[in-house]
């Protein structure tokens, strides 16, 4: 190797170091919170895993500051919904992108989509056609979850949601009658449900409240470079899509 390539080579590999090194810290500062929410975020055996956290440990690999999945903390929805809300330095996920929510957080996604629903037991008559005919029955929910937030929208009364903050726990209610629907994510209901011990194949969806995204949102006090660094990192593994399509797959 001459001089020239030699001084090349070993310019290339101090850039390389000086970028990682201004991107150290940029993610794993951080603090990450979720909930139990399969398939996208969940224990198994005491491992956290999940479509979103697999994409969080790709894409943050991928921006050059891995975050791992022991430092993420499983918390119930309605105080990890309120840290992120607060701050400081805290990122939530999975979480429904809507226009509620938008000016409360900054977003970095999408995870992949999401449908929000109202699920009935099968052979309750149960018709809903509008978002009128949503008033007249119980309704089931985890509070500050987008299922509460979207019928609370529609014109639901308070009175009528039941707030419960596990959703198996929603589940045997949804089973034995104590609801008449459930609001929540089609997916993670139905994991719920099987979970549970229950058949899937008793329950049905009855309205599609949102066809939405999920997202990983930042606490509105995070500076803008940690943001893009994490945006960077997933529009990488979303664009190589053999590897995104893996995450997914092992999941649904």
């Amino acid at each position: 190797m001459n001089l020239n390539k030699l001084l090349n080579a070993l310019t290339t590999s101090l850039l390389i170091a000086l970028a990682n090194l201004s991107q150290a810290g940029e993610l794993t500062s951080l603090n990450y919170v979720t909930e139990s929410y399969p398939p996208y975020n969940f224990k198994d055996g005491g491992k956290l895993q999940g479509i979103a956290v697999d994409l969080l440990s790709a894409a943050s690999q991928a921006a050059g500051d891995p975050v791992n999945a022991s430092e993420i903390k499983v918390l119930p929805w309605p105080r990890a919904y309120k840290m992120a809300s607060d701050g400081p330095n805290t990122v939530l996920f999975s979480t429904t992108r809507t226009e509620q929510r938008e000016p409360l957080f900054q977003w970095v996604g999408p995870i992949t989509a999401t449908r929000v629903v109202l699920l009935a037991r099968k052979g309750g008559g149960i018709q809903i056609n509008s978002e009128a005919d949503i008033k007249k029955f119980s309704i089931g929910a985890i509070r500050d979850d987008i299922g509460e937030q979207l019928v609370k929208a529609a014109g639901v009364p308070d009175s009528s949601i039941k707030k419960i903050p596990s959703a198996d726990s929603l589940a045997k209610m949804l089973n034995i009658g104590r609801i008449d629907l459930w609001a929540y994510e089609e997916n993670v209901a139905r994991w719920f449900i099987k979970q549970g011990g229950f058949n899937n194949a008793d329950f049905e969806t009855v309205y599609v409240l949102k066809e939405s995204d999920l997202y990983y949102t930042f606490s509105k006090d995070i500076p803008q470079q940690k943001v893009d660094a994490l945006q960077g990192g997933i529009d990488a593994i979303r664009n190589n899509n053999e590897q995104y399509q893996a995450i997914i797959n092992k999941y649904l």
